[in-house]
């Protein structure tokens, strides 16, 4: 059966259904998306494969070597000094040490999503490709936290910006697996720049708030989370080299408390609070330098670099506890910037300096080296502390010190008459600051009164060398080359620095022991361990207690000095005993004032660096006391009023050196006054002593001034120029070392006729002495006259008159009153030489009088 089909149009094709255009075009845009995709990736992988070559092992990113600043402090530790660093400022503190407010602060601006992606935040980065290829432009703002760490720390040398981004994100990837969100977080905060050369946070919050990072508040967090964006334009202070960008950055600063709000890590109200505060009001006034107490902190620095190296030093994070007293030192520098702008116009000085210490353990309190550490017309970084310089009469008290040790006592009597000095060069002959003679003087008021020949003698009475050794063992180290030193050493004529001899001055207060000086307490690593501590030394015992209770008797004596300075003096403290020395070098090159308490020493020096002559009249106790008293002031007021011990009653009994002028006794005429002879009646006679004018060295054997005189003093070479200066200055000055005149030459050739009965003698009032004929020499007054009445009750009052050859009465005393036996009076001044009638009346209320008188003779 045939089968019957529908008959269609073999000619034409068969219809399929059509595809539209813009699915093929979607389609092929996806196979070479997805090729492209899958070809960047692969290439992407072998790239990073071959640059991870060379990449540092992100593993060791915590543990290596950071520079950190090395921060000097006051001995208190709350006082941050300077910080020493290379080309960074930076301090590690770990993340238990940084605040809430810091952490939420830097996230909210810098990466919200920071604990979310794996160091590469990519659904931002292709954003942001994506509309920096629409609008033809860079992409920016697609870096995370991991990737900035990346950047600051690891990649700095890095110059292909290319390569640099693919390292990038390579190491980014790796930190992210190796550490945990802390830790990255811990190491970021410790590793951007906050402005300048302060890196980290702790090191931003210490510069800008003067605070630890963990004290942060959320207003002063989030204006330093402002900063890492641009360091130079974000500047707190406004000048950097975009100008005055502070609006800007409170504009910023206020932005980040707004996002940390929306993010939740705060609430409305405190952000509102934060914002109104003036946060810059906080930031702590720009420093130029970032230095305090600058002299001191260059002298840690040399002591850090000698003993640990340069590198160790500037950037081992070290923490240094100095022995610095910072109240100390603020007085110090403005007592000495006060001092030079007083009086350095007027005496032509451009500088002082101050240095203190404790010396019962040597430790440094305050060190100004120059008025102006920044001036560098006066060469102001220049230490004068530690420079030598020569220290003039303050250096009189070490010879005076040795002159003790040999047995030579405060009250002993030095000549202080112009000599000249035999030397080996040629002959010397000091002269005193006023150019004045003063005869006999004792020690104390020799070294008191600064006297230049005094001083010299003592100098050659100790010995040179003996003085040389005691120098070196309180410490002084710029004294070793002794060719160059002579007689003029006492007069400052070797130099030393202040610190060394401030030091030396402190063995005195300390009674005999040296302590070396210190500058440092402690110092702790980056860590926290302690590299070394100080501890208190054990001291070299220089001189023994007797001898430095000595000097601190004499030097503290300021009725000793009272002659020369007057009482009213600036070498004194209103609360308590303190001992002093003054020095002034030749031709006013430096002006000194050295002393101390047992608790303290200080010196001051003043001059100019490039050592110009001051004007005439700059000694040290102008120039300099006024500085030493006022800072001494302001540094013992707290202090609890210390005294200096007495010495011991001196060991020896001999007369020259207990300052005991030596007695001949010889038997004179009492009335002529000449020697007595065998035709001097016995009843004329007596007895008188005189005192002898010779140097010292007739006395005293300059190898053993304790022992027997010399059997031949003019043995002795400088003995022959001494002794002619005192009989040259006894002879100029009609000088008499007796009250009853000097020593007489000639004797008794003639008999002498006796006196008579006394002038005058009513047989009511009797004079006991003096006697008839008596001689007083015009040096013995005051003298005393006594008498005696049979009732002295019954006068009104009694006087006593010289009546002289001329008639004239001169009253010399009124007693009103007299009330019993025996009767005295003073008299205080004796007229001009000559025979004068000593008159005693007594006055009755009735008018009537009684009188005695004797006749006595007034020498010079």
């Amino acid at each position: 059966m045939p089968i019957f089909r529908r008959k269609t149009d073999s000619s034409k094709p068969q219809a399929k259904p059509k595809k539209s255009a813009w699915k093929s075009i979607v389609q092929a845009f996806l196979v070479l998306a997805m090729s492209l995709v899958i070809l960047c990736i692969f290439a992407f992988s072998i790239l990073a494969a071959w640059v991870s070559r060379d990449l540092p092992d992100p593993n060791t990113l915590s543990t290596r070597d950071v520079p950190q600043s090395t921060k000097i402090y006051d001995r208190t530790g709350t006082h941050l000094l300077y910080e020493l660093h290379g080309d960074a400022r930076r301090t590690l503190i770990k993340i238990e040490e940084m605040p809430d407010t810091i952490k939420q602060a830097t996230i909210a601006v810098e990466d919200k999503r920071f604990y979310e992606h794996h160091g590469i935040y990519w659904k931002g980065l292709i954003r942001a490709v994506i509309v920096g290829v629409i609008n033809r432009q860079t992409p920016k703002g697609t870096s995370t936290l991991t990737q900035q760490l990346v950047k600051n720390a690891i990649l700095l040398k890095e110059k292909s910006r290319p390569m640099r981004k693919v390292k990038e994100f390579v190491l980014a990837l790796q930190i992210e697996r190796q550490y945990t969100k802390d830790q990255i977080l811990q190491m970021y905060l410790n590793e951007i720049p906050y402005g300048s050369t302060i890196y980290g946070i702790e090191s931003a919050s210490q510069s800008y708030f003067r605070k630890p990072a963990k004290e942060l508040t959320i207003d002063e967090a989030a204006l330093l989370a402002a900063i890492p964006q641009s360091p130079d334009y974000y500047s707190p202070y406004g000048t950097g080299r975009y100008g005055d960008t502070r609006v800007s950055l409170i504009r910023r600063q206020q932005y980040i408390i707004d996002l940390m709000a929306e993010q939740k890590y705060i609430t409305q109200d405190q952000a509102r609070e934060a914002k109104a505060v003036d946060v810059l009001k906080k930031v702590r006034p720009k420093v130029v330098t970032g230095i305090e107490a600058p002299h001191f902190v260059d002298y840690i620095q040399s002591l850090l670099i000698e003993k640990y190296g340069s590198k160790r030093a500037k950037q081992g994070g070290l923490r240094v506890f100095s022995t610095l007293d910072w109240d100390k030192q603020k007085a110090a520098e403005e007592e000495v910037s006060k001092g030079v702008d007083l009086r350095g116009k007027s005496y032509k000085f451009s500088n002082a300096a101050l240095i203190s210490i404790d010396p019962r353990n040597g430790q440094i309190l305050a060190m100004v080296g120059s008025r102006d550490y920044f001036s560098k017309e006066n060469d102001g970084q220049v230490n004068v502390t530690v420079r030598p310089r020569q220290p003039g009469s303050s250096f009189k008290p070490i010879v005076y010190a040795v002159g003790f040790m040999r047995g030579y006592l405060p009250e002993t009597q030095l000549w202080d008459v112009e000599t000249t000095f035999k030397t080996d060069l040629q002959n010397y002959a000091p002269k005193n600051y006023d150019l004045k003679e003063r005869g006999p003087i004792s020690i104390r008021q020799a070294l008191q009164g600064s006297l230049n020949i005094p001083a010299v003698k003592m100098l050659y009475l100790a010995g040179i060398g003996r003085v040389l050794d005691f120098a070196e063992n309180l410490g002084y180290t710029t004294l070793k080359d002794r060719s160059r030193f002579g007689l003029a050493l006492v007069l400052g004529g070797g130099e030393v620095t202040p610190l060394e001899h401030v030091a030396a001055y402190g063995a005195f207060a300390t009674e005999g022991i040296r302590y070396p000086t210190s500058a440092i307490l402690k110092i702790e690593e980056s860590g926290g361990q302690t590299l070394e501590e100080w501890q208190q030394p054990q001291g070299k015992r220089v001189m023994e207690p007797q001898i430095a209770r000595l000097v601190s008797n004499v030097l503290s004596d300021n009725g000793a000095r009272a002659y020369v300075f007057g009482a009213n003096n600036a070498l004194t403290l209103p609360d308590r005993p303190v001992a002093a020395k003054t020095g002034t070098t030749n031709n006013y090159h430096d002006a000194w004032t050295v002393g101390y308490t047992p608790s303290m020493a200080t010196a001051v020096w003043v001059g100019n660096n490039n050592n110009a002559e001051m004007r005439r009249g700059a000694d040290g106790s102008v120039v300099a006391a006024p500085i030493w008293q006022a800072y001494m002031k302001r540094a013992t007021k707290l202090a609890p009023v210390e005294k200096f011990s007495p010495p011991d009653p001196p060991p020896t009994n001999k007369p020259v050196l207990r300052g005991k002028v030596v007695e001949q006794k010889i038997p004179v005429n009492r009335l002529t006054g000449k020697r007595a002879s065998d035709v001097t009646p016995p009843q004329l006679i007596e007895e008188r002593s005189f005192y002898e004018a010779h140097t010292i060295l007739y006395y005293v054997d300059q190898d053993d001034p304790t022992g027997p005189p010399p059997v031949n003093p003019v043995s002795d070479p400088q003995f022959g120029t001494w002794e002619a200066a005192v009989q040259s200055w006894v002879e100029r000055t009609g000088w008499h070392v007796s009250e009853r005149g000097p020593i007489p030459t000639e004797s008794d050739t003639e008999p002498t006729p006796l006196p008579l009965p006394s002038p005058s003698s009513s047989s009511n009032i009797v004079i006991d002495t003096p006697l008839n004929e008596t001689f007083w020499s015009k040096r013995s007054f005051p003298q005393n006259v006594s008498y005696h009445a049979v009732d002295p009750t019954t006068y009104q009052r009694t006087e006593i008159s010289f009546v002289g050859p001329d008639g004239i009465r001169r009253l010399v005393g009124i007693e009103n009153l007299p009330q019993a036996n025996p009767l005295q009076m003073s008299i205080s001044l004796g007229p001009p030489p000559g025979r004068y009638r000593l008159e005693v009346i007594g006055y009755r209320a009735d008018g009537s009088q009684d009188q005695a008188s004797v006749f006595v003779h007034i020498t010079e």
